[in-house]
């Protein structure tokens, strides 16, 4: 979904976009959209502190996945409300940021050992990849589909994470703060 935001935003309504204007682009998801990833890392990682990782993965999960209903609910609509527009794309990042944190603490957690930097390192390309290939197809797939059908296929791959996010093993205390008692 990532590579086809702004050609969405910035496409013509005859062709599926909403028809914005570079600037309110740069507005929306250089503005709002950065606001919102950063309330949402910093909620995540003041939930995680609190609550663990264990605790918090599904929200967290669910929260990242599910935001691309606000680009199925905006190609359906086409609306030419920028503060609609403004709202969804503040609600998808912050539900970006809220999720990526649980990603973020996994990796973490999953490179634990005598070489975690070199692991991190690992699954941080890993994380990279997993962007990048899905990246290739997602301009030709978006011009078979069109941006609606697109937007509810990538709700539909949603179901991959979400299994295997269940198939996960995490301590119960792991990413929680630690209290130091005198």
């Amino acid at each position: 979904m990532l590579k086809l935001i702004n050609p969405f935003l910035l496409d013509p309504k005859d062709v599926g976009g909403l028809g914005l204007t570079t600037g309110e682009v740069g507005f929306v998801y250089g503005t709002i959209g950065i606001v919102g990833l950063t309330i949402g890392g910093i909620i995540g990682g003041l939930a995680a502190a609190k609550g663990g990782l264990k605790k918090w993965i599904w929200p967290m999960t669910l929260s990242m996945l599910l935001t691309a209903v606000t680009f199925v609910y905006l190609s359906f609509t086409q609306t030419d409300s920028l503060l609609l527009i403004n709202i969804c794309v503040f609600v998808e990042q912050f539900g970006y940021g809220f999720g990526f944190t649980a990603y973020m603490l996994y990796l973490m957690y999953y490179s634990e050992g005598e070489h975690k930097t070199a692991h991190y390192a690992i699954c941080t390309g890993f994380m990279a990849l997993g962007m990048m290939l899905p990246g290739m197809f997602a301009g030709w797939m978006q011009e078979q589909l069109g941006y609606n059908h697109f937007f509810v296929w990538v709700m539909i791959c949603s179901i991959v994470p979400i299994i295997a996010v269940s198939l996960l093993k995490i301590e119960p205390g792991y990413g929680r703060k630690k209290i130091n008692k005198m």
